[in-house]
């Protein structure tokens, strides 16, 4: 099982909101996930980008690779 974290999109539409997430690489992007582990909202100036830092190096530890916009928003929070 290739695990990835991810973002998946909640919130209205023309209003997004996006939980980061780990999930099986298979999954859709909105579908199953094991845990929420963050949260993005770009709609706020400036964007605000919230992680469980435990939690992502927990994951990264145990194989979980971040996908790209993820692993953007952990260089900008000073996690990677």
């Amino acid at each position: 099982m290739a695990t990835k974290i991810r973002l998946t999109r909640t919130g209205a539409k023309k209003k997004p909101f996006y939980r980061i997430v780990v999930a099986d690489g298979r999954a859709p992007r909105d579908g199953r996930f094991s845990e929420v582990i963050g949260t993005y909202d770009p709609k706020k100036d400036p964007a605000e980008i919230m992680f469980k830092e435990d939690r992502v190096r927990e994951w990264l530890s145990r194989g979980a690779e971040p996908s790209e916009t993820v692993s953007s928003l952990m260089k900008k929070k000073g996690i990677l």
